[in-house]
């Protein structure tokens, strides 16, 4: 297809004394990565399986040369991944953009921070029916997730091919399909599906276009770069995230992690093991 340009408390002196060595050894795991007695530090993240899981796959061994071992919990769908962080039970998670996490936080008490970025997944339109967005019919039905982040993602890349407008001064990080001013060929969005299963709706060819997050496409074996026929541009502001709870992103474990990902040896070994479609970013 065509392609267009994502304590237990205890009492005594005794029990102080270890608590004042257990406080120091704490420091010494703070600035080395290990702890004292050479033992690694776990740091479990919790990530989409493609193309989350298997960097942080690949980045295991670095990890663990900086006393990190590294446990990858894998998730599926978009909501258990941030509530599970928010619950202990994982130290981040590796799934989504900015905007996303945004949004998660007005919702919930501003519980998470971004300790940095890693890459963006071009989000991309798919259809069985046009080979060519031109030949787009004038009532097409265009497929979208629950997703309301992505909303302004999607519109930005409509807006790009001149299928649509929005008003004066909506802001498309915010942007909900309501905000379009012009739409000349009287597109109609579909919005009630699940991230995960569009590529399920794409197979069985449900609308004209269906815009599917890449991390979703790739488990089903589609390219974004090759199979689309629209992609969103290099440009894009919606790098995925290592996201913490909010005050944890200094965490030393979270700091060596990142820079293991921003490695130019890693960032070069995703461009080529995604043909390109994945692309890091190094803040």
């Amino acid at each position: 297809m065509k392609k267009k340009l994502l304590t237990i408390a205890t009492l005594g002196i005794a029990a102080l004394t270890l608590a004042a060595c257990g406080s120091s050894n704490d420091t010494d795991t703070a600035s080395t990565g290990s702890s004292a007695s050479g033992e690694l530090e776990t740091l479990i993240v919790g990530a989409s399986p493609s193309p989350h899981a298997e960097i942080l796959e690949h980045v295991m061994p670095l990890l663990e040369e900086k006393g990190i071992k590294l446990e990858i919990k894998e998730f599926t769908d978009y909501v258990l991944p941030d509530t599970t962080l928010v619950a202990g039970d994982i130290d981040a998670n590796y799934f989504a953009h900015t905007p996303f996490i945004n949004a998660f936080n007005a919702e919930n008490n501003d519980a998470l921070g971004i300790a940095g970025a890693v890459h963006v997944e071009p989000l991309g339109a798919y259809s069985k029916r046009y080979d060519d967005i031109a030949d787009l019919p004038d009532g097409a039905t265009v497929l979208t997730s629950t997703n309301t982040p992505d909303y302004g993602r999607i519109l930005t890349i409509l807006i790009a091919a001149d299928l649509v407008t929005v008003k004066d001064g909506v802001d498309l990080e915010t942007a909900t399909f309501d905000d379009i001013d012009e739409n000349p060929k009287n597109l109609t969005f579909k919005t009630d599906i699940a991230p995960e299963l569009l590529t399920s709706a794409y197979d069985n060819d449900e609308g004209d276009l269906i815009f599917i997050n890449a991390n979703f496409a790739y488990q089903s074996g589609l390219n974004p770069v090759e199979d689309s026929i629209l992609l969103e541009g290099d440009d894009s502001l919606y790098a995925n995230v290592i996201a913490v709870r909010k005050g944890e992103e200094e965490d030393s474990r979270i700091v060596k992690l990142l820079e293991v990902l921003h490695e130019k040896e890693v960032q070069d070994w995703i461009l080529e093991k995604w043909d390109g479609s994945v692309k890091p970013v190094s803040e």
